[in-house]
């Protein structure tokens, strides 16, 4: 029987503001597969990024339980968080949160930096990522001098040059046009059909149908997991009218 990569049990986050308790995420309780591709939506405030949060390792529950890849996270102290967190997890954000001053090689390295990697290992693990999504002849480019959809396959190589169990995805094609927001699904598809587990929060249903499983959050709770056959990508942006494509 496969263990779940992601399990978590009552899960409960509560937050002081002016004196009151914000319940954040009430008693939630999931678990994620190997290999899945799970889209997290729900309007602001229903809890959506705190259990985004919470699964990253980024923040700690105030109560009940949660494990990543067998290891439960409320044994690991801070230090020991931060290098799990940088070794199981690869994040992807909406505004890419890449260095400006640095290359797209040097942006890729950084995990491998906190991680203790030698520069020559770095080097080449960063150019086999950058490969991998299709950007190998840029690693020398800045920020600036790439596109939104380049400079966000930058941010995915820099998230899969760890090896990670897991991806995580908060709104990554938000600030993206539609051709180029099929494009980065087209190659989040390709990475979970190559046995990548992705996890991804959107607010948009045209993006979640591009994932096999949606969960919904509403006022702190889970109120629906649903699977779904995903719509296919790659054959929608092949499709792209022509004027639509040159656009």
């Amino acid at each position: 029987m496969t263990t779940a990569l992601i399990s978590v049990k009552d899960l409960a986050k509560d937050y002081k503001l002016g004196g009151h308790a914000v319940h954040a995420l009430r008693g939630v309780s999931a678990e994620v597969m190997p290999g899945e591709f799970v889209a997290v939506m729900g309007p602001s405030g229903s809890g959506k990024s705190t259990f985004m949060n919470l699964v990253g390792c980024l923040d700690r529950p105030t109560a009940g339980s949660y494990s990543l890849a067998g290891e439960e996270i409320a044994r690991l102290n801070g230090d020991q968080l931060a290098a799990f967190r940088n070794r199981r997890i690869g994040f992807v954000f909406q505004s890419f949160h890449l260095l400006p001053r640095a290359t797209a090689l040097t942006n890729v390295e950084l995990p491998m930096v906190y991680g203790g990697v030698s520069r020559a290992d770095r080097h080449a693990k960063a150019l086999k990522a950058l490969e991998r999504v299709g950007l190998g002849d840029r690693h020398h480019h800045r920020p600036n001098q790439l596109s939104g959809g380049q400079q966000q396959r930058v941010a995915i190589a820099r998230a899969l040059v760890n090896d990670p169990s897991l991806i995580l995805a908060d709104e990554p094609t938000g600030a993206l046009d539609s051709r180029t927001s099929l494009e980065i699904m087209t190659l989040f598809q390709e990475l979970n059909r190559g046995g990548m587990t992705v996890v991804m929060v959107t607010h948009e249903p045209d993006v979640a149908r591009f994932a096999r499983r949606v969960l919904k959050f509403r006022d702190g709770k889970l109120i629906d997991d649903s699977g779904q056959s995903p719509a296919d990508a790659a054959a929608m942006l092949k499709d792209l009218p022509v004027e639509l494509e040159a656009a």
